[in-house]
């Protein structure tokens, strides 16, 4: 693949929350661990699909693996939740970014091509996700 532009965000009520877990610490992390900071027990969690972020730092993949976009722009973003800092890596919509950006998740159906490379696109395997779009 080799469009820069990235495919249609396209959301549903089915689609699933980017779900990040919170603790018994008040620490919430994304992704969720059976035991969190300092061993404690995850208690719930929290759709980050309803907050926005920012881009601590960002990157441009120009060799991607087969089935991603290429180039790829990727970010570590951080959420503020009820006081809380939680970091997720993602792709981002467009290469158009710099750091302290603010911007939202958007729910893709297909982050890669389904198929292409060594897994099987009727497999077990979740081509759906989401990227961040900078804010306006």
């Amino acid at each position: 693949m080799s469009d820069d532009r990235a495919p249609p965000a396209t959301a549903s009520w089915d689609q699933e929350p980017l779900v990040a877990t919170r603790y018994e610490s008040g620490a919430i992390a994304c992704p969720g661990h059976p035991l969190g900071p300092e061993g404690t027990q995850p208690v719930g969690t929290v759709d980050l699909a309803e907050h926005t972020a920012q881009v601590v730092t960002w990157t441009t993949s120009t060799a991607t693996p087969p089935g991603v976009r290429e180039p790829n722009h990727l970010a570590i973003v951080e959420f503020e939740v009820e006081g809380r800092s939680v970091r997720v890596l993602g792709q981002l919509t467009t290469g158009e970014v710099e750091t302290g950006d603010e911007v939202r998740p958007i729910y893709v159906e297909e982050l890669r091509e389904p198929g292409v490379g060594i897994k099987d696109a009727d497999g077990p395997q979740a081509w759906d996700g989401y990227r961040f779009e900078p804010v306006e």
